[in-house]
């Protein structure tokens, strides 16, 4: 009889501790789910917000490319005044 009773508060004990560690789990796991929901809600505002980026970066560019021009004619100018400038210097020189 005391076998009995002892193998029922063994199985007991071993139910009690399943059951603590399945629920810890199903907490653990909802709590996960509420952070994956906010981080997906997060996710889909940047998509927003990243959406009209590619219109934008095709206007930059082309801005960015009209300036390089511009910065380059302005290198030849410099580098024409330059050759200037040192003929000038050498016929003083001497």
């Amino acid at each position: 009889m005391i076998l009995t009773y002892l193998t029922l508060a063994a199985v007991a004990i071993v139910v009690l501790v399943l059951v603590v560690y399945l629920v810890a789990i199903a907490y653990f796991l909802w709590k996960a789910d509420q952070h994956l929901k906010q981080l997906v809600g997060g996710l889909q505002a940047i998509q927003g917000h990243a959406k009209p980026l590619p219109e934008h970066l095709t206007t930059i560019n082309g801005a960015l490319t009209a300036l390089l021009d511009t910065l380059r004619g302005t290198d030849r100018h410099l580098a024409g005044a330059e050759r200037v400038f040192e003929r000038e210097r050498g016929r003083h020189v001497l």
